[in-house]
C-alpha cells in the first residue's frame, strides 16, 4: 500500500488539505493575523471539524497577551491531565514556562471535599494563590472556568474551551463577557485536545519567530 509514513510529512499534507478546503468552501473567509490562522487551522487539524472557523472566539487582546505570557516564565494551569499531556512541555520550558494540573493534588482533594465543590474548582482556588504569572487552560471543566470568573483575579490569559452539555456553553459565554484576555469556544464543542492545540499553536508561532 502506498501511503505517507513520515510524521512531519503527514502533518504538512494535512495543513495543505485544510487550506484547500477553506479556500474552496469559504473563499471570503479572512484570518485576522498569521497567528489567528495558525490557531484555527491547528484546531481544525486536531478535530477535522471546520465549524471552528466560526465558533472560536478571541478577545481583542487575547493573542498579544497570551503570546507575551508564553514567551517568558509563566505557569499554565490545566483542568485535566489530558490537556497537560497534550501541551508541548519541552517547547514551553524553552521559554521558561511550566505546566501544572492539580486535579489529583492532595490539597485539592481535601479542599473539594471540605467545601463541597468539584476538584476542578478547588484546583483553581489553589492555583490563584500561587505566585507568578498565570495562564489557565480549560478543556473539560465548566466549573473550573466559572470558578475563575467568580474569583475575579487578574491573569495573563485564559484558554476556555470546556466541552459538554451542563454548563459548558454557559461558562464560555460568561468568559466572552468578562474582561479577561481569552480564547473561547462558543457553544458546546471543545475538549482537552482543542485546549492543547491552541497552546501549541502559540508555542510553535513563538518558536518560528525566533
Amino acid at each position: 500500500m502506498d501511503y505517507i509514513r513520515q510524521p512531519q510529512a503527514i502533518e504538512a499534507k494535512s495543513f495543505d488539505i485544510i487550506g484547500e478546503i477553506i479556500r474552496e468552501t469559504r473563499p471570503d473567509y479572512q484570518f485576522a493575523s498569521p497567528l489567528h490562522e495558525a490557531i484555527v487551522k491547528r484546531v481544525i487539524h486536531t478535530t477535522a471539524d471546520f465549524e471552528w472557523l466560526d465558533i472560536l472566539w478571541f478577545s481583542p487582546d487575547a493573542l498579544a497577551r497570551l503570546t507575551a505570557a508564553l514567551s517568558r516564565p509563566c505557569t499554565l494551569y490545566t483542568d485535566t491531565t489530558m490537556a497537560l499531556s497534550g501541551i508541548n512541555k519541552p517547547l514551553l520550558a524553552s521559554f521558561g514556562g511550566e505546566c501544572c494540573c492539580y486535579i489529583s493534588d492532595p490539597r485539592v482533594v481535601r479542599e473539594a471535599k471540605a467545601q463541597g465543590m468539584t476538584r476542578s474548582m478547588a484546583a483553581v482556588d489553589i492555583a490563584v494563590r500561587e505566585e507568578g504569572e498565570k495562564v489557565f487552560v480549560f478543556g473539560n471543566a465548566p466549573t473550573a472556568l466559572f470558578r475563575l470568573l467568580e474569583l475575579n483575579v487578574p491573569v495573563s490569559g485564559v484558554v476556555g474551551v470546556p466541552v459538554g452539555f451542563v454548563g459548558a456553553a454557559e461558562s464560555k459565554d460568561a468568559l466572552t463577557h468578562s474582561a479577561l484576555p481569552a480564547i473561547a469556544a462558543l457553544g458546546r464543542k471543545g475538549g482537552s485536545n482543542v485546549a492543547a492545540a491552541i497552546v501549541n499553536a502559540i508555542l510553535y508561532h513563538l518558536r518560528d519567530a525566533k
